[in-house]
């Protein structure tokens, strides 16, 4: 698939933060963190945004959902 643009919703301010900045992370995510940095180029505008925990329920019964399932794309484009 080829996006310009990635929204990328989070329910973590911290990790939002870290994404944001170019320096070298150590925490536990940090390699997830370096990954998602070096990835920033694919796409022509990238965005981080806050989203309440409460808020982001449905993506986590999605993602529980395509887990139990083996799947790596669960429901692309729609929703259950």
């Amino acid at each position: 698939m080829k996006f310009n643009k990635l929204e990328i919703l989070k329910d973590s301010k911290n990790v939002i933060k870290k994404c944001q900045k170019a320096k070298i992370d150590k925490s536990n995510i940090g390699v997830i963190i370096r990954d998602i940095q070096q990835k920033k180029g694919r796409f022509q505008e990238i965005t981080f945004h806050f989203i309440p925990r409460t808020e982001n329920i449905l993506a986590h019964i999605l993602a529980k959902e395509a887990l139990k399932r083996g799947v790596s794309q669960y429901l692309l484009g729609s929703l259950p």
